[in-house]
């Protein structure tokens, strides 16, 4: 009975070996495959940590590099990519061409791939060129480079710079094979990123067509390879919540898993998912670490996916080996560059004893903005600096929102700090930082001016203004770009005087800006002009030949345009603690209000307004007589009736 019942219990077992054996469909249906993606983008060169508004720190690459070793323990097989935009952001960018820091540090900490943002063309061309040389010649290890959909034109820099990326190994895609999954990856670059570099010395070709053939390149790739595999599209192209170029990307192409969106700096606390793609973004300036594990059956298929930001502050411990990588940096910086100026990476200029606006706040409201107003005051004294007794009278001194880059904090303010706020461009020495510029506009178009950041502001935060030497008014409620309703010049007294139109007023800016102002005519349509003119009156074709220059032939940049106007104030002037009227919102429902001063545009629309509301009352008048004349007739032939 034993030996029966053991016998039959060894032809169950067996009986179902084979089954499984039969079936191994089953198994299959069961098997996953993890595949982890690490991810930043736009890091701007943030070495160390930054005071937060809380009150405490973020970012860095010192603690970055400590994240991604925890994270690293965690999931072994991960990748490390980065969505561009890796430079320009602090004083290691000042030794972008000769040191190429940023690529060393993104090596040192493990970084797979990165792809090219607009602000690695700060540089133009050249500058791109030599930075890649350096790299790959350093023997440092350094990330691999993807860029799809961008063309290198003849011209300055060109022939340099071809050779440059193909010395370093640009691709236009390329496979990594890790724990068994295959990440297929390209990058890309978005129409808006391409107009923020305009001397990029590169054409792009519009991004879903390009991300069309590099997928189907891919997807002929990724076949012939055993396992589960992935397709990650680098992309500096940007998303804002449910719209934006990434979405339309995405939503244009089959056969993106996953989108790393950089370029606008978002933060996505969630994958935003479309068409089949999950598109992630963890925020600028190292604030976060971006964790997506995806779970894949064997079809390479997205079954599950769990998606994390994790923050960089000052809770996690800073990573020796980068400390000492940004220490080796801060030398080179003074020695090639800050020697120039006289000062050193972290010697105090200033002490400030409040706060000013965080730049996580900057801009986002569209109102005076004492930063702004710092800066503006400090373009002014330096050119009286500058120009000494052949110093011609600032009218108006003006710095847009999308060039400010950073804030100040209470406590001391060091060169370094300083460098931060104005960090951006170039100019034609080829030295970092953008040099201010003198042109000449007229009253009508400073009118005009003052009507783009009334009007557009909303639209476009980036374009909103800080000024000295002007004040303007705007109403919110009235018609768009005929929100302005009074304007005038702030004398050196603080007296104010009316704008005269036909006179010319000197304007002083950055060479970004200044070359922006020209882009307001086409924007509006012809309906405002600013055409930036010299001070005999002749239109501005070159914004480099009004370059501004220190009294040894330097070009005065913006940066340390701030850096001496805080050094000669040592604590900074309470005037600064909150706004001073420099633009006023006036919200009203008056009709004076309203209607004051409305140009061509505005006369016409309210012509129409008030031939559509005449028109109304016309239609309206003639229903109500006809009824009236209907109903009358009916009342009449009831009473003769009555009458009979």
């Amino acid at each position: 009975m034993v030996r029966l019942c053991l016998k039959r219990l060894i032809l169950t077992i067996l009986a179902l070996a084979l089954l499984v054996l039969a079936c191994p469909a089953w198994g299959a249906a069961e098997s996953s495959h993890d595949a982890v993606i690490l991810f930043t983008h736009d890091t701007h060169d943030h070495f160390y940590p930054a005071p937060s508004e809380d009150g405490g720190e973020y970012g860095g690459y010192t603690r970055l590099a400590t994240l991604l070793e925890r994270e690293r323990v965690k999931y072994p097989d991960a990748i490390t990519v980065d969505g561009g935009d890796f430079s320009m952001g602090t004083l290691f960018q000042t030794i972008y061409a000769t040191q190429a820091p940023e690529l060393k540090a993104l090596g040192a900490m493990g970084y797979d791939v990165t792809t090219l943002g607009n602000h690695e063309f700060d540089y133009r061309a050249s500058g791109l060129a030599q930075m890649l040389e350096t790299a790959a010649s350093s023997g440092s290890p350094v990330p691999a480079i993807v860029q799809s959909n961008g063309t290198v034109l003849d011209g300055t820099g060109s022939q340099e710079l071809k050779q440059a990326m193909e010395d370093y190994g640009v691709e236009n895609h390329l496979i990594i094979t890790r724990g068994g999954v295959n990440y297929g990856i390209f990058g890309l670059m978005g129409e808006d990123a391409d107009a923020c570099a305009p001397m990029s010395g590169m054409e792009f070709e519009p991004v879903a067509d390009a991300a069309r053939r590099e997928v189907a390149a891919l997807e002929e790739e990724l076949a012939e390879l055993e396992g589960p595999s992935l397709i990650v599209c680098l992309s500096h192209t940007g998303t804002d919540g449910g719209k934006g170029e990434d979405y339309e990307l995405a939503k244009a192409v089959d056969g993106i898993d996953v989108i790393i969106s950089g370029h606008t700096h978002s933060t996505l606390e969630q994958p935003i998912e479309v068409n089949g793609t999950l598109i992630v973004s963890c925020g600028e300036y190292t604030t976060n670490l971006g964790v997506l594990e995806l779970k894949l059956d064997d079809a390479g298929a997205v079954t599950d996916y769990n998606y994390r930001l994790v923050p960089v502050d000052e809770t996690v411990k800073e990573n020796t080996k980068l400390e000492r990588l940004a220490q080796s940096f801060q030398p080179m910086v003074e020695k090639e560059y800050l020697s120039e100026f006289g000062l050193t990476f972290d010697q105090v200029l200033a002490r400030s004893d409040f706060d000013f606006t965080p730049i996580s706040q900057f801009g986002k409201e569209h109102r005076e903005d004492t930063l702004g107003n710092l800066i503006a005051d400090s373009y002014i004294y330096a050119v009286q600096k500058a120009e000494g007794e052949d110093y011609v009278p600032v009218d108006f001194a003006v710095v847009a929102a999308g060039v400010i880059r950073e804030s100040f904090s209470a406590g001391d303010i060091t060169t370094s700090d300083v460098f931060n706020v104005s960090s951006l461009g170039s100019g034609a020495d080829g030295s970092p930082g953008y040099p201010l510029i003198s042109v000449w506009i007229t009253g009508r178009e400073l009118k005009d001016a003052f009507e783009v950041d009334a009007s557009v502001t909303s639209l476009m935060p980036a374009a909103q203004i800080y000024a000295s030497g002007m004040t303007w008014t705007w109403n919110p409620h009235r018609m768009i770009l005929n929100r302005v309703n009074d304007c005038a010049q702030v004398l050196p007294d603080g007296t104010t005087v009316p704008l005269e139109d036909d006179k010319l007023y000197r304007v002083v800016t950055g060479l970004y800006t200044g070359q922006m102002l020209g882009t307001v005519n086409d924007q509006s349509f012809g309906i405002l002009t600013i055409t930036p003119k010299d001070a005999q009156g002749n239109e501005v074709t070159n914004f480099e030949d009004q370059i501004i220059y220190n009294s040894n032939g330097s070009e005065l940049k913006e940066w340390y345009a701030l850096a001496t106007y805080l050094q000669s104030m040592g604590t900074v002037d309470e005037c600064y603690a909150s706004p001073e009227g420099r633009k006023v919102e006036d919200a009203s429902w008056n009709p004076v209000s309203l209607l004051k001063g409305l140009n061509l545009i505005g006369g016409i629309a309210l012509v129409v307004v008030l031939l559509v509301i005449a028109l109304v009352v016309f239609l309206v008048y003639q229903l109500v007589l006809r009824r009236g004349r209907r109903y009358g007739g009916r009342r009449g032939r009831g009473y003769r009736r009555y009458r009979g």
